[in-house]
């Protein structure tokens, strides 16, 4: 009978969202192509875009790309701003430190307006706008609405799940201290203190919310998937598993630095743009950890981060961050794997002639 409700609980998401398999790429800034989306789309799931560092003309042009190649769901993604801070000191400290990784370039130009950002997300009327570290405001939930969007909300804690719940959100973005890139939180400076692992903290949302639960960090392939329902999710986000795809496109340097890496070698640092980010232990991000560096300077982007450029994939990302899950070799080396026997999910590619994730959910069977 349990099983019977998981697979009620995933068929009732993958209904209401147009999905066969209740899989969602991660809207990873930099990291998300219109054609990694296609792919994610055209095999049952959902295509995602992170836009933290898109002007709305990018945005727009995103979204062009990713229809003329599916009528998938789509999910985009932004940053809620922190306040501003007012600190030249703690920047000046920062940009000295600098100094040691060589001779800084060009001042980048003016970052993106995030309610220019907002009103080309509403424009582009994906199926899902979601939040990250932190809450819209309720006329932009009213205005979602009424377009028929759903808004996902990225919580690290169910103190922040409740208070997305509360403020409208469709559904809560369970984020597991294990993902890649950068914490949730609501609060950057509490980072540290409340980082809970995803299956400690999808039951516990599972058991106190209304609303759908999707689980994020460490989940690589099917029995992460499985072990996900059935502790309560109604599906899963990817990121990191989907990273060394061809479509992913990401810069080389990146790439290398996730070859071989062991759960346990990833590093959380503040390095990348003053909030806690999970990361590949490259130099430069091992530098900041030194206990005589000072605290990287705040910034909601790259493109003001105290990040080295060298570093910072051209691809525009915000660095190469990376989760504790399974990151996949080159497709021809990373054939599809079976599963626990009994699972209930098994193994397939992406799409049938691209990606390299090996996972989907057939359903004739439940989760167990």
């Amino acid at each position: 009978m349990r099983g019977w409700h998981v697979l009620q609980r995933v068929r009732e998401f993958c209904d209401r969202y147009g999905l066969r398999i209740p899989i969602l790429e991660a809207p990873m800034a930099g990291a998300c192509p219109p054609g990694l989306a296609i792919a994610v789309a055209e095999a049952g799931g959902m295509g995602a875009n992170g836009v933290v560092l898109d002007h709305p003309e990018r945005i727009t042009e995103w979204v062009r790309r990713f229809r003329g190649g599916t009528s998938g769901c789509l999910q985009l993604n932004i940053w809620v701003p922190d306040p501003p801070v007012d600190d030249p000191a703690r920047v000046e400290a920062a940009a000295g430190f600098l100094d040691r990784f060589g001779t800084p370039g060009e001042p980048a130009p003016p970052g993106p307006v995030f309610a220019r950002q907002c009103e080309a997300m509403l424009a582009a009327e994906p199926t899902v706008i979601s939040s990250i570290m932190g809450l819209f405001q309720p006329d932009y939930v009213r205005r979602l609405h009424e377009r028929g969007i759903a808004w996902f909300a990225c919580a690290t804690t169910l103190d922040e799940a409740l208070a997305a719940q509360e403020a409208g959100a469709d559904a809560i973005v369970a984020q597991g201290m294990e993902a890649g890139g950068h914490r949730g939180c609501f609060d950057p400076d509490g980072a540290e203190q409340t980082e809970v692992g995803l299956f400690a903290l999808l039951p516990r949302m599972a058991d106190h919310l209304q609303i759908p639960v999707i689980a994020a960090g460490g989940i690589a392939d099917g029995r992460g998937v499985a072990a996900a329902l059935a502790l309560g999710a109604s599906a899963v986000q990817v990121g990191t598993a989907l990273l060394r795809s061809p479509e992913a496109g990401i810069d080389p340097a990146w790439s290398a630095s996730l070859e071989g890496l062991a759960p346990e070698r990833t590093v959380t640092t503040r390095a990348y743009s003053g909030r806690l980010g999970r990361a590949a232990p490259t130099p430069y991000v091992m530098a900041w950890q030194d206990p005589s560096a000072p605290a990287p300077a705040p910034s909601r982007s790259s493109g003001s981060s105290s990040a080295a450029g060298a570093e910072v994939p051209r691809t525009g990302s915000i660095g190469p961050t990376t989760g504790q899950g399974r990151v996949p070799h080159s497709p021809e080396r990373n054939p599809p794997r079976r599963s626990s026997p009994g699972c209930g999910v098994t193994p397939a590619p992406c799409s049938p002639d691209r990606c390299s994730s090996d996972f989907s959910v057939p359903w004739g069977q439940s989760p167990r």
